[in-house]
This record gives C-alpha cells, structure tokens and sequence, in this order.
C-alpha cells in the first residue's frame, strides 16, 4: 500500500502556519513598534526581544517544547539587540544584519548531517508535516539536503549583506538587504518546493490532508 506524507486540514494548516509566524515574528515586531514609537529605537529593541523570551518561558511552561522558528527567533534577536546596544557606532550597527544571517547559516549547517535536520524539525513544527510511520533514508537524506542547501542560502546572504555594508550609502544597504532577504527566501522556498516533490515522486510516496486533525487528532468536520 503506497504510504503518505500528512498535512493538516486546510483550514487547521493556515491556522498552524499563522499561530507560529505570530509567535516567531509578528508578536517580537508588534512589541518592538509600539516601544520604538513611545520610546525610541532601544526600547523597540529591547521590547521585541523581551515579548520573544517570555512567549519560550510560556511555550516551556506549557507545552515543554519550544518550537525551533521560536528559538531561532529568540537567538538571533538576542545576538542582534546585544550588538546594537553595545555601541552607538554605525557600522558595529548594520553589522548585525550579516550578523543575524551568520547565525541562521550555522544552525541549519549543525543540524544538516545528524538525525534531526532543521529543515525536516520546521516542516513538523510549522506545517505540521506528519512522515510515514517507517523509516524512509531517501525522504531523510532530502531533509538534510535542503538544510545545507538552506546552510548555503544564509551564507551567500551573509556575504552579499558584508559587501554591501562596505560598499553602498546606509539608506542603499537597508533597501538592498532587505531585498536580497526576500529574494533568496523565496527562491530557496521554491527550490525547495520541488525538490521535495521530485523526491516524493521518486519515493513513490503522496501527499495528502490528513483524515483527522494532527493537531488534536479528533475526527474533523
């Protein structure tokens, strides 16, 4: 019998997906533009990554699990805001931009070889992903295919944000980082993508909503 890859149901699936955007981005830039606007850049800083260390302290309470976007979120912050209040310098300042895409290079690259790829951990947490219940090597070798090709990703954006710092007025590097940012994103997401679907089709698995609700795992509606 042909084994399947689970998704959620649609509706469950664009609400798993929002739930962890919400706690991983928009709760630690909600709090950080609300304190920017009545205090100033620091207190932006400062409250975007308190609002991110308190929802790990609730998710580590709660659940006792802290999801991987969330501790990536949480690190990086933390390394950001460390660098920004350290020195009023401006160039110490857009550091933390290629700072910021160092670090997400080595924690996918840690993890890209062992058991536990980001890559496949994230499309657990983020989509909720269910594999097969057996071991499948060629679906894991792909898992940590994509965090290298991922690994990889963050280092060319590591790159390419060093040399424009160096190269090109504040306002340039801001407009041209944040471009590369969602260009790259969205191009690896892409390759990803059907990377993913090659495999499958290669593995001779599908891909399918789950009959009942991952989440819950109550009978769905």
């Amino acid at each position: 019998m042909r084994e399947h890859l689970e998704l959620p149901r649609p509706l469950l699936l664009v609400r798993t997906v929002l739930w962890n955007l919400t706690e991983a981005a928009g709760l630690p830039l909600g709090a950080a533009a609300i304190a920017a606007w009545l205090s100033g850049r620091n207190a932006g800083l400062l409250a975007g990554l308190a609002a991110t260390w308190l929802t790990v302290v609730i998710r580590k309470v709660a659940t006792r699990h802290v999801p991987s976007l969330l501790a990536i979120t949480a690190l990086v912050l933390t390394v950001q805001t460390v660098i920004v209040l350290a020195t009023g310098q401006l160039w110490l300042y857009l550091l933390q931009f290629p700072l910021a895409q160092f670090v997400m290079c080595v924690l996918f690259a840690r993890t890209a070889r062992g058991p536990s790829p980001l890559v496949a951990r994230l499309a657990a947490e983020v989509v909720a992903l269910r594999q097969p219940a057996s071991d499948i090597p060629g679906l894991h070798r792909f898992f940590q295919g994509a965090t290298w090709l991922w690994s990889g990703i963050f280092l060319l954006m590591t790159v390419g944000m060093a040399v424009l710092m160096v190269t090109e007025p504040v306002g340039t590097f801001v407009m041209l980082s944040t471009a590369a940012t969602a260009a790259f994103t969205v191009a690896g997401a892409g390759v990803s993508a059907l990377w993913f679907r090659s495999v499958l089709r290669r593995l001779g698995l599908g891909l399918r909503f789950a009959a009942r609700d991952l989440a819950t795992g109550s009978a769905s509606a």
